[in-house]
């Protein structure tokens, strides 16, 4: 439990109505009789504009400045809960960060599976990083905490927030560069986490940090071994334990990878870990596979072109009919055009059919569509048994330097159409080709 009245690491006037809380949250949706509430600035208001609404949803107490009841009043709300975090952190005995390009969530819910460990839910931003320290930082079990970035200089604040022990950049690409500027810079400013600790890249990432302890398959300094990968599972080997993972492409073993290293750099039986790899999940949206009559790859939550690129290796070493149903994808600065037309050309060499959807979609798809509504009209006429169909773009709003407001495709919904038809419709079959293989 968080005792406001226990010692704090922050000079603070407590209401004597104060509650012990078992969550904190900057959220004030969240609060509730559990779930205590920090009023932070933000970009357009304050937190202070909500905590009589975290009140009145019964918040044990507040962080803020304001003098209202249950109130834990400090200065500086962002100062005293990242105290408080840094304090809690000091606790723990391994704290694991993850950065990358692509990939920092699979690699965040392996490792944390491997490990046992407490890992950040689906947010990574400082104030939730924030909160997660404070919640947990005094467990017994080691934390993975996801440290995205998406302006110059955050990783250097993110670090200093966390003070991981081991470091990871999963890959690195063209990913938020309408604030980054560069790859040159995502390579610099990603880089920041390897610094003064146990650093480890991903194999796509080890090019660009040639001094770094890579890990995955192929040439790298910890590798798995014997990798297969089917519709139904990848399948590898590591210290000579075989390791099964349902539903899952090579980003997810890699993943697993980096996860049974740290496990057995802690000291952890490799044979419990793989139990709990196999049972491991991720968010909806990222890398979801739906079989059945045809197969649906959700993997709409989000897209960068390291990203896209993974996904349509994953979709092209499986069998059947490909297609790619492909959106915009946010934060690529000026050359955004350019990049759509790489992966579009990318996916018409690895998928069998493509569509893109919303800005760029004839770059990115043989079948372009202004809207996902009309996408979604011709996908379900032309969706067979058999065909595998993969499912990705960026979502939510990316705001410009000029802070112009614009709007990723929401490709959710096409998923939800699709396993909506495949579960209630019969389709046709689709036809073999000529050689008879039906691929």
């Amino acid at each position: 439990m968080l005792n406001p009245h226990a010692a704090l690491p922050f000079s603070a006037a407590v209401h004597p109505d104060a509650r012990p809380a078992a969550r904190l949250t900057w959220d004030s949706r969240e609060a509730g009789p559990d779930v205590a509430f920090v009023a932070l600035p933000g970009e357009t208001m304050h937190g202070n504009q909500f905590v009589q609404k975290a009140l009145d949803a019964g918040a044990p107490f507040v962080l803020t400045d304001l003098d209202v009841p249950r109130a834990v009043r400090v200065d500086d709300a962002w100062a005293a809960l990242k105290a408080w975090a840094q304090a809690e952190r000091a606790k723990n005995k391994l704290v694991i960060g993850i950065t990358g390009s692509a990939g920092k969530t699979t690699a965040k819910a392996y490792a944390a599976a491997a490990l046992n460990a407490h890992f950040m839910p689906v947010f990574n931003t400082q104030p939730a990083i924030a909160c997660f320290l404070v919640e947990f930082g005094a467990s017994d079990r080691p934390l993975v905490v996801e440290m995205g970035i998406d302006r110059l200089g955050e990783m250097a604040e993110l670090v200093e927030l966390v003070r991981p022990d081991v470091g990871v950049v999963t890959s690195i690409g063209p990913a938020h560069l309408e604030q980054l500027g560069s790859v040159v810079n995502i390579v610099r400013e990603k880089g920041v986490i390897l610094g003064g600790v146990r650093g480890l890249v991903g194999a796509q990432a080890a090019p660009f940090y040639p001094d770094a302890e890579s890990y995955g398959f192929g040439d790298v300094t910890h590798a798995g071994q014997n990798l297969e990968v089917t519709p139904q599972a990848a399948t590898f080997t590591f210290d000579g334990i075989k390791i099964r993972l349902p539903l899952a492409a090579r980003v997810q073993a890699e993943a697993a990878v980096l996860g049974l290293l740290l496990a057995r750099e802690a000291g952890l039986e490799l044979t419990a870990a793989a139990a709990r790899l196999e049972a491991a999940s991720v968010p909806g949206g990222r890398y979801r596979v739906h079989e059945g009559r045809f197969t649906v790859i959700d993997d709409a939550y989000n897209a960068s072109p390291v990203a896209v690129s993974a996904a349509l290796d994953a979709l092209h070493a499986l069998p059947g009919r490909r297609i790619s149903v492909l959106g915009r994808m946010l934060e690529l600065g000026e050359t955004e055009q350019e990049l759509h037309a790489q992966v579009g050309q990318e996916a018409r060499a690895k998928a069998d059919l493509t569509y893109g959807v919303g800005a760029f979609a004839a770059e990115l798809g043989e079948r372009a569509f202004v809207t996902v509504p009309e996408l979604v009209t011709d996908l379900l006429e032309e969706v067979r048994d058999g065909d595998v169909l993969l499912i990705k773009a960026s979502r939510g709003i990316s705001y410009a330097p000029e802070k112009r407001a614009r709007e990723g495709v929401g490709l959710d919904v096409v998923v939800d159409a699709l396993l909506r038809l495949r579960d209630g419709v019969q389709l046709r079959d689709a036809p073999a080709k000529a050689d008879g293989s039906g691929n």
